[in-house]
C-alpha cells in the first residue's frame, strides 16, 4: 500500500484528511500533539490501513527529524505529504504583539511545513513520485487584522508551495495548496465569520489533489472558499 503523512491529525481538517485517506485505502503516519492523535488513529486504522501515530512539534527541527526517520524506518517513504498543523493568535494589533506569539505563530505555520517537507522529499526524490500537499487558507489572499501573523505565515505557504512546485518539475513530484476559507473547526471560533463548509469539504479537496489532480495543476493554490 501506498503512504500518506499528515501534520495535524488529530482534529478538524487534518483528521478529516486522515480519515478521507484510509477510506481511500493509504496507510498513514499521522503526526499531532494532543491526545486525540491515538482516538483518530484507532479510528483510521478500523477502515483496514495501518497506522502509526508519532508526537511532534513540527515547528522543531529535531523533532521533526526524528519522527521522518522512524516513519521511513516503519512505513517507507511516503507518496503523499499534507502539511496540515496550524495555530492562531487573534487579538492584538502588529504594533501591541507579543514577539514570542508571533514567532510561534510563524515558527508552526510556515517553519513546520518546511521542516517536514524538507525531512520526506530526499526519500520521494529517489522514488521518483509523490505530492506534497499544504493547507494554506484563504487569509493567504486577505488581510487580516488582529491576527497578521496567521495571514503571513498562510501567504508564505502559498510562497513555499509554488517555489517547491518549481524546484521539483521533472522529478515527478508535484507541490500544490488547498487554501480554506470559513470551515467549522474549533480553529474558526472567536474569528467573527460563520462556517460555510465542514472539514470534510476540505478533506475531499486535499485528497483530489494529492491523489487523484493532474500532474499539470503543480504549484496551484486552490481556493476553498463556500
Amino acid at each position: 500500500m501506498s503512504l500518506a503523512v499528515v501534520t495535524g491529525a488529530s482534529r478538524g481538517i487534518g483528521e478529516a484528511v486522515a480519515l478521507a485517506l484510509a477510506d481511500r485505502g493509504l496507510d498513514l503516519a499521522l503526526i499531532g500533539r494532543t491526545p486525540r492523535l491515538q482516538a483518530v488513529a484507532k479510528t483510521c486504522a478500523e477502515r483496514g490501513v495501518r497506522v502509526q501515530a508519532f508526537t511532534c512539534d513540527v515547528s522543531s527541527e529535531t523533532e521533526v527529524a526524528k519522527t521522518a526517520a522512524q516513519v521511513l524506518h516503519d512505513l517507507g517513504a511516503p507518496l503523499l505529504v499534507v502539511n496540515n498543523a496550524g495555530i492562531v493568535r487573534r487579538g492584538p494589533l502588529v504594533h501591541e504583539s507579543e514577539i514570542a506569539a508571533w514567532d510561534e505563530v510563524i515558527a508552526v505555520n510556515l517553519r513546520g511545513p518546511f521542516l517536514v517537507s524538507r525531512a520526506f522529499l530526499p526519500s520521494m526524490l529517489v522514488a521518483k513520485r509523490g505530492r506534497v500537499v499544504n493547507v494554506a487558507s484563504i487569509s493567504a489572499t486577505l488581510g487580516s487584522p488582529g491576527a497578521a501573523s496567521y495571514a503571513a505565515s498562510k501567504w508564505g505557504v502559498v510562497g513555499l508551495t509554488k517555489s517547491l512546485a518549481e524546484e521539483l518539475r521533472g522529478t515527478g513530484l508535484e507541490a500544490l495548496a488547498v487554501l480554506p476559507g470559513s470551515v467549522d473547526t474549533d480553529m474558526l471560533v472567536g474569528s467573527g465569520f460563520e462556517p460555510k463548509m465542514t472539514a470534510a469539504d476540505v478533506a475531499n479537496t486535499v485528497v483530489y489533489l494529492g491523489l487523484d489532480a493532474p500532474a499539470a495543476m503543480t504549484g496551484s493554490a486552490v481556493e476553498v472558499f463556500g
